[in-house]
């Protein structure tokens, strides 16, 4: 992915080439980052002078979206509290037992966790958070990959490769190569907000930019796609509270 260093800051973005474009457009936002959108034949000269020049923008414009994420609660992993899971809300259940670490796992409709008796709160909070991140990348990878194969078959595509990974202000990155990366966060959200998800990215790899004939793609997939990218802009700093 291409960077921009504003002074001490970097800033990764995405560029798209739209042919019908007569000038280079960047946008910024949660869903997909910085994106930029040039005509055909942009010198890299041409490029860099713009970026630049909208530098202290694009800087305002990513704090701003920190600024709303700094905003969620973070969990504090008591019992009764509810963690997501595709969309269902399980309460979590926290037992001090005689045990060396800690452990989280859904069971019977609830989290379960078991935690040393000695342990501080803080202790607690800083240990099932990680936990619950790697059991949601573990059980979401499972279910992501599922749903991929699923939509490659229907597109015709395959992926390079397909991973969850941390991206604090994407929800999934097709690569030029053909590798997707999908935001481990996405697993809280409803299954239909995650199958828009790795639709979007999988349609990438047949149309790269965000065009007309890009969202007429998607919503030959999914017809109501509509309603999940609602979802996403409503409520996806709540899948900020865990990480």
């Amino acid at each position: 992915m291409p960077t921009l260093q504003y002074g001490t800051t970097e800033i990764q973005y995405c560029c798209f080439v739209q042919s019908e474009r007569k000038d280079i457009k960047i946008a910024v936002d949660l869903v997909n980052g910085v994106v930029v959108y040039t005509p055909d034949h942009v010198a890299e000269d041409q490029l860099n002078q713009v970026l630049h020049q909208k530098a202290p923008w694009i800087t305002q414009k990513l704090e701003e979206l920190n600024e709303v994420q700094t905003a969620v609660a973070p969990k504090e992993f008591v019992s009764g509290e509810k963690l997501p899971y595709l969309g269902r809300h399980y309460r979590l259940k926290v037992l001090k037992e005689p045990v060396q670490r800690a452990s989280i796992q859904l069971k019977q409709g609830r989290f379960i966790a078991e935690v040393p008796q000695t342990w501080t709160q803080n202790q607690i909070e800083e240990a099932l958070e990680s936990k619950l991140i790697t059991w949601y990348r573990h059980h979401g990878c499972k279910k992501v990959q599922a749903r991929a194969n699923y939509y490659q078959s229907l597109l015709g595509v395959t992926a390079q490769s397909l991973q969850l990974k941390t991206q604090d202000k994407r929800w999934g990155t097709c690569t030029s190569n053909g590798d997707i990366y999908i935001n481990w966060r996405i697993v809280m959200a409803p299954m239909h907000v995650v199958d828009y998800v790795i639709v979007h990215e999988l349609a990438h790899l047949l149309v790269p930019e965000h065009s007309e004939k890009f969202w007429q793609l998607v919503k030959s997939i999914l017809p109501e796609y509509e309603t999940s990218k609602e979802w996403l802009r409503v409520h996806g700093m709540e899948l900020h509270s865990i990480g």
